[in-house]
């Protein structure tokens, strides 16, 4: 019985994780600005990865792979915002149009 319970839980957590990634791409290719596709995509990934890996350590029950799991989600959750903001930084850098479209701050500090 307590199988089928951890099966279901983790199962959810995937399906959910799944959907996450999913919106996040619609986002993407729905979004115009490359900021805001940028921004669809790093919190899309982030919070979709670690509904998934978060059901495969509940699958997996409480092992050293677990361990190695949560370690894989404390990687992309440092790691995703960095090269979001280095993303983001390089847009503000190289496009002269984007004080059109949004406020960028006169003297370079992000």
């Amino acid at each position: 019985m307590m199988a089928w319970f951890q099966l279901a839980v983790s199962a959810g957590f995937i399906i959910i994780g799944i959907l996450t990634l999913c919106v996040s791409v619609f986002g993407v290719f729905r979004f115009r600005y490359a900021l805001n596709r940028m921004h669809s995509a790093a919190m899309g990934d982030s919070c979709g990865i670690l509904f998934i890996i978060f059901g495969l350590m509940i699958l997996n029950g409480f092992q050293f792979g677990t361990l190695k799991l949560a370690l894989i989600i404390l990687f992309f959750w440092l790691a995703g915002p960095v090269s979001a903001h280095m993303i983001a930084q390089m847009e503000v850098l190289t496009n002269e149009k984007l004080e059109e479209k949004c406020e960028v701050p006169e003297n370079g500090d992000f």
